[in-house]
This record gives C-alpha cells, sequence and structure tokens, in this order.
C-alpha cells in the first residue's frame, strides 16, 4: 500500500534533532523525503556519541530513517544549480539553519517561491525569525529554560530541572510536521505553497500551557512538586519490590476509584473512613494514604503492581528504565519498537512511528548512507552518468 503523503516530495536540509525528526516522520507517513547533506562531512549528527568508528551514530539513524541521502556543496555554484532544479520537483523545503544562512546562499524564501510557487518552505528555529530574541541560539535545555518548563520540573527543594524527553527537539520537530501538512491542504484550494515556521521556544510554550493556566488561576508562579500529580492523593510515584532505582509505580486514584483501589489492596477495612473517604481528606492525610498504599505496593514488583490495579481499572503505570521500553512486549506488539536491517550495522532496534494509519501501515526503513541516493536522486532530475561524473570531480556532489 502507498504511504497517505505518496507524491510529496520533501527537501529536507536539516541536522541534529528538531529538523530530521520533522523530516522522519514526513517519511514515515510516505512522502519521497530526500536529505540534502554536506559532501565528506553530513549531518554532524553522523559522528555525534559514535559507539562504533565504522557506522553512523544511532543517534544519527534514530532522526533520519525511511529517507534518501544526496550530498551537495551549497558553497559551489554548480550545486546550487542542482539544488534549484531539486527545489523545483519539490513540495516542501524543510530547513533549520540560523538566521540569514539560506538567504545568504540565495535560496531565501522570495528566491525559492519565485522558483517555486507551490512549495511550502518550512522553517525550525531556536526563537523564530523575528523578535527580540530572534538571532539567539537554542539547543533543548535552553528552549525548555525558556518555554518554562524547566520552572515547574523538579521538587521544591531543587533547581529548575531538565527533562529527558525531547520536547523542545523533537517536540518542535512534531509542531512542524503539523504546519506543513495544514500548508499542503492549504495548497489544495489556493495552489500555492507558504511559509511555515516553528521556534523551539513556541513548541515549549504550548506544551506547557497547564503550567501557564495554574498561574492564572493562583495568581503566581508555578511550583516544583516532584512527582505529585495536582492535589489528588494517591498521585504520585510509590517504591516497589526489590527496591531498585526504576522499582516504582505512578498510582493516580480519581475520586471514584478509591474503593476498587482499596478492594484490590485488600483495605475493606478503610471503605467509609471519613479520614479518606473524599479527596479533600485524603488530602489532609496525605501521608498516611501514601504509607498505605506504599506498604502494599513495597511488597510487589512494578509490574505485579501495575496487573492487579488496571485489573480492578485503577490508573496505574510501572516506570520503565530505557531496557524495559527497548523490550516491553506492548511496544513491540504495536510496532513502536522494531528491529530493521541497515547495510554496515546489521540488525538492530529503532523506534517504530506512533502514528497509525489503518489504510497506509508504516514500513521502518534504516537512515541512509551519506550520499547513498545521490546518483539515483540526479538521474530522476535529468542528470546523466557524465554529468554525475563531472558534479562529482568538481566537489559539487
Amino acid at each position: 500500500m502507498s504511504g497517505a503523503l505518496s507524491g510529496i516530495r520533501v527537501v529536507d536540509i536539516t541536522n541534529n534533532q528538531a529538523g530530521p525528526s520533522c523530516g522522519q516522520m514526513l517519511a514515515w507517513l510516505g512522502a519521497d523525503v530526500i536529505k540534502v547533506e554536506e559532501p565528506a562531512r553530513g549531518d554532524p549528527a553522523r559522528t555525534m556519541l559514535k559507539d562504533r568508528p565504522d557506522a553512523d551514530s544511532l543517534f544519527y539513524l534514530s532522526f533520519n530513517g525511511n529517507k534518501r541521502s544526496l550530498t551537495l556543496n551549497l558553497k559551489n555554484a554548480r550545486a546550487k544549480d542542482v539544488f534549484g532544479t531539486l527545489l523545483k520537483t519539490a513540495d516542501v523545503l524543510l530547513e533549520n539553519f540560523g538566521p540569514g544562512v539560506l538567504e545568504r546562499l540565495g535560496f531565501g524564501y522570495a528566491i525559492v517561491h519565485q522558483l517555486n510557487p507551490r512549495l511550502v518552505y518550512a522553517s525550525i528555529k531556536g526563537f523564530g525569525s523575528y523578535g527580540p530574541y530572534s538571532d539567539y541560539k537554542s539547543y533543548e535545555p535552553i528552549a525548555q529554560a525558556m518555554g518554562g518548563a524547566m520552572s515547574v520540573t523538579g521538587f521544591p527543594d531543587s533547581p529548575p530541572t531538565y527533562v529527558w524527553p525531547s520536547i523542545g527537539d523533537s517536540g518542535t520537530g512534531m509542531h512542524c510536521v503539523i504546519g506543513i501538512l495544514a500548508a499542503l491542504m492549504q495548497r489544495h484550494l489556493t495552489g500555492e505553497g507558504q511559509q511555515v515556521e516553528v521556534s523551539m521556544q513556541d513548541a515549549v510554550v504550548n506544551l506547557i500551557r497547564v503550567s501557564l493556566r495554574d498561574h492564572q488561576r493562583l495568581g503566581k508562579p508555578g511550583e516544583r512538586t516532584g512527582n505529585q500529580l495536582g492535589a489528588g492523593v494517591p498521585g504520585t510515584t510509590y517504591r516497589c519490590h526489590p527496591g531498585g532505582a526504576n522499582d516504582y509505580v505512578f498510582i493516580f486514584v480519581p475520586q471514584q476509584m478509591w474503593h476498587p483501589l482499596l478492594h484490590a489492596i485488600g483495605r475493606d477495612d478503610l471503605v467509609g473512613d471519613p479520614r479518606y473517604e473524599t479527596a479533600e481528606a485524603r488530602w489532609q492525610h496525605k501521608d498516611d494514604v501514601n504509607a498505605l498504599v506504599e506498604a502494599w505496593t513495597s511488597k510487589r514488583s512494578k509490574h505485579d503492581v501495575m496487573k492487579v490495579l488496571a485489573g480492578a481499572g485503577v490508573p496505574c503505570g510501572a516506570c520503565l528504565d530505557t531496557g524495559e521500553v527497548l523490550s516491553d512486549p506492548h511496544l513491540r506488539a504495536r510496532d513502536m519498537i522494531v528491529e530493521i536491517e541497515h547495510p554496515v550495522r546489521g540488525r538492530y532496534v529503532t523506534v517504530g512511528n506512533p502514528v497509525k494509519l489503518s489504510a497506509s501501515p508504516t514500513t521502518i526503513s534504516a537512515a541512509p548512507l551519506l550520499g547513498q541516493h545521490r546518483r539515483e536522486v540526479l538521474k530522476e532530475l535529468g542528470y546523466s552518468d557524465d554529468d554525475i561524473n563531472a558534479l562529482e570531480a568538481d566537489g559539487s556532489i
């Protein structure tokens, strides 16, 4: 079956994570994503945190699956001609260069729009192309800091804390996917492309809107509350057997789940006890409530706790470490953790597509080797073998 975005060509000139995660999602959805990289060097992510000298890093492989690779030296005049020819065939240009870089190379939006009026020109920036911070550089922790996420993450007596889920990088990439898809839909009506811009700070702000709401509701900056979910009790992490670093579960019990929880943990004697019967009462006695819950969880493994409570309809999740995520049977059954072949590495495990489409399921393929598809792509653009040999000889590709 063809993908949902079959027939859409994306020119991806991004690197590291935010842009590549956007391009990979479009590729997973069926677009022909051509990753344009600098000859010899490629995306810096190829060499970032390498675990073996003969292969691209796992970091690079994580964000560039299902793409094709074309190498172009965009400082070379003939390579620029090739790039212009490629853009004429494209539906989307995806870039995350610093402010003004593409303009200096001769591929700013105004010029590209004249070259191909139907093209969607998508940009990912640290702080956007306008506003007081537009010239500032950003990385994941900076986006989290400037978006407000760090200020509400951590325990009350700890400094603002960076979270490892990449809400600034991959979160921005997913926001950009939404913008690109919207622009492509609008093109059906207008016949023309447009600019799409997503900043990392903007994406993080969008993701912490609940904390911003609480500031407005309470009239003061959000506080760090550790793992406590609002004023709900139980509503935090509880230690499990045998007490290792990740032997915890998160349990959250809305009012209607209090009695089912008591039944599940064998404390029917507390049903109707006025100290615990309402959410307000449990909050007043939260230390006692948390202690009685942990007295039960600490004697069982986190998976057993989750199985028992989930069977009782009580919201509960085991704190899976990264190894457990990679081997989790549920994630494997949903093709979120998949094994694929790589021409150098052989078989390895990677993350699949979280977006499930019934009519166009995703087949995950490995990220391309540097320049792996250059001859293939150039021939599609009308270049002969002699033309390609000449481009190779003068360092254009």
